[in-house]
């Protein structure tokens, strides 16, 4: 779905929220309507997220490691060493 669709979509269905249904429930109706929305947009959370950019500075120190070494064994090969 897209963003400009999303928000379409979300409008259109505030507006039928707040035309039908009694001031009390709107609160809760558009939360529940947003959480749906979050659900389907498959959103990380924050912690998840921060988790995820961890891993991958790990697997980029790693790789790092692992090319320098292999540049090292290219070395040695060529030197005869």
């Amino acid at each position: 779905m897209q963003p400009a669709q999303f928000i379409e979509e979300l409008n259109a269905r505030l507006s039928e929220l707040l035309a039908a249904s009694p001031a009390q429930d709107i609160e809760r109706n558009v939360k529940a309507l947003v959480a749906s929305a979050f659900e389907r947009l498959e959103l990380a959370t924050r912690e998840e997220f921060d988790v995820q950019v961890k891993v991958l500075a790990r697997t980029r120190e790693k790789l790092a490691a692992l090319e320098a070494r292999v540049a090292e064994l290219e070395q040695q090969r060529r030197t005869g060493g």
